[in-house]
């Protein structure tokens, strides 16, 4: 029996997932929900499934799993109500966009009948398993990095620069950098640095330090008026004598030793959906929903990012160092 999966969401990330799902001989469209009826009808067209106007209505269509992928700041609330239906969740990043609402998400994940799957898609790009290997296989012992996720401008689309929407520059672009660096590096200890506002109306740029329980140090480094110059995401993690250094999604390099040669992996000729890890998360996705695995990404995978970029938000404000965790908010169940 197919899985039966509704959308909440039809924007530019709603239909990746869409096109990918209908991909999957396991599932089956019942229902793309937006609250714009235009959108919601082109993709509904699309991918051969209703076009609904309201997340009830898609609820009412007893989908089995749920992706919610509305704007930042609207994903809680429809998450909350697809896991109180019983449904499996996929959601899009981040979690949420404040610690409170990451907490009530993870607490609800953990006493749904449902699984909950976070969308942290860099997590299955190539270039990113590429580097977690060196490391699960002893290859590459992390000493030192610096990572760094630049956006070229808050313009295009408009609404990255409408932090209500967003939730705020961290969590739109950098959030993607806080969840990279504990899937390769570990939990953080502490975090300071540093943000100035200097074209748009929020905080614009961040350069930050890490320190993780593990003992490796790394610089972050985010800013959202950088130009578009490639690679505008580069990740540099450091063994001894040993570096893997990530290129956007496009390729990644490991140097084995001061003098070996590099070894390469080039993904740009690699389907979009591919080379950026959505195909595989959405699989794994499925997997999970059908109990042949656990969630790929999960709650606390979410929540943790969350957290991350709280405390980078709190580093920079107060100009102090912070350290983790945080003391989890007092949420009402």
């Amino acid at each position: 029996m197919a899985v039966r999966v509704g959308v909440l969401g039809a924007g530019f990330i709603g239909r990746i997932h869409a096109l990918n799902l209908r991909q999957d001989p396991r599932v089956e469209i019942v229902g793309i929900a937006d609250a714009v009826p235009q959108a919601a009808g082109r993709l509904a067209a699309e991918v051969g499934a209703r076009p609904l106007g309201s997340l009830e209505a898609l609820l009412d269509a007893a989908p089995d799993a749920v992706y919610v992928t509305t704007p930042n700041t609207y994903h809680v609330e429809p998450v909350l109500a697809a896991l109180a239906s019983g449904a499996h969740v996929f959601s899009e990043k981040p979690m949420a966009t404040s610690l409170e609402g990451a907490w009530r998400i993870r607490d609800a994940a953990s006493r749904s009948r449902g699984v909950y799957q976070i969308g942290f898609n860099r997590r299955f790009a190539p270039v990113y398993r590429f580097a977690r290997r060196l490391i699960d296989e002893g290859r590459l012992a992390p000493l030192a990095a610096q990572l760094k996720h630049n956006r070229g401008e808050l313009r295009q689309p408009a609404w990255t620069s409408d932090p209500g929407v967003t939730g705020g520059y961290l969590y739109e672009t950098p959030v993607h950098l806080f969840d990279m660096s504990r899937f390769l590096l570990g939990d953080v200890a502490e975090i300071q640095g540093w943000a100035r506002r200097s074209v748009y109306a929020e905080p614009d740029g961040f350069v930050m330090l890490l320190r993780f329980r593990s003992g490796v140090i790394a610089s972050l480094t985010s800013v959202a008026h950088a130009s578009w110059l490639f690679p505008s995401e580069r990740l540099e993690i450091y063994g001894e004598h040993r570096a893997v250094v990530t290129e956007e999604m496009e390729r990644a390099s490991f140097s084995p030793g001061a003098r070996d040669a590099a070894e390469v992996i080039d993904c740009a000729a690699m389907p979009f959906e591919q080379k950026w890890g959505y195909a595989a998360e959405d699989r794994l996705f499925i997997d999970a929903v059908l109990g042949e695995r656990p969630p790929a990404v999960t709650a606390e995978d979410g929540y943790r990012a969350t957290e991350l970029v709280e405390a980078c938000a709190r580093a920079a404000r107060t100009q102090q160092r912070v350290t983790l965790p945080l003391p989890e908010p007092q949420g009402e169940r």
